[in-house]
């Protein structure tokens, strides 16, 4: 599976571990938690079996081209709070080195979720049992479904540079971006339904992505991040 994806994410947070003047110190380092939205471009998927285990339809290696997808965010969640993992939501850690050049480094986990939208018309393209297939047709999801509804899982190292736009008077406020472009690996759990009978996988690496963020506001005792998100996600497959 291919996919693009673009996200907006909101955090609200405070240092983990903080100093009274970072300037004095060669590292200082933070932590945030925060929740997302996601919107994906069209998708390839790729499905492929050698005949071997229960199938009925015998070795098959097809394309399931132009699919439409969306997130779950499931927001109407957050007030559980025992269970805080159920929403989409981010991690990230962090170290900024206090150098004059504003570098840090950073890992970012992404818990996004990938639904594929019902009743869409696609195109099939491979072979199944022998038969050679490309045809557009309407998903049933009694046939035909696809998700990452327990995340795809975005495992990320991001080099960080810090830009300072404006720093008030008293130097308690500071307005600024930060530029994080980096890469990793994506770790989802499957649930497919595939000529009608329903699959759970387990959680494996099913591909690498690579990823640019930006912007954030700070404050001395804490900051509030605002992050827009360019992820690219490939060579991924269902077998």
């Amino acid at each position: 599976m291919r996919k693009l994806t673009l996200f907006f994410l909101v955090v609200g947070t405070l240092p983990l571990f903080s100093t009274k003047d970072s300037t004095k110190c060669k590292f200082s380092f933070y932590g945030m938690w925060g929740y997302n939205r996601e919107v994906y471009t069209t998708s390839t998927i790729r499905f492929q079996n050698n005949g071997s285990g229960i199938n009925e339809n015998g070795a098959y290696d097809f394309k399931v081209m132009n699919v439409k997808a969306q997130d779950r965010p499931d927001f109407d969640q957050i007030t559980d709070i025992m269970n805080p993992t159920i929403p989409q939501y981010n991690i990230r850690l962090g170290m900024w080195f206090n150098n004059k050049n504003d570098e840090g480094i950073e890992i970012n986990y992404d818990h996004a979720k990938y639904v594929v939208t019902d009743y869409q018309t696609v195109t099939f393209r491979g072979t199944i049992n022998g038969q050679y297939v490309n045809k557009d047709s309407l998903i049933d999801p009694n046939y035909f479904h696809f998700e990452h509804s327990d995340g795809a899982n975005f495992w990320m190292v991001n080099y960080m540079k810090r830009i300072n736009i404006y720093t008030s008077k008293n130097k308690n406020f500071k307005l600024g971006y930060v530029i994080k472009p980096g890469f990793g690996i994506v770790i989802p759990r499957t649930d497919v339904t595939l000529f009608g009978k329903e699959l759970n996988n387990n959680w494996k690496i099913s591909g690498i992505c690579a990823g640019m963020e930006m912007a954030k506001a700070s404050h001395r005792f804490g900051f509030l991040e605002g992050v827009f998100c360019f992820g690219y996600q490939f060579n991924m497959s269902k077998r």
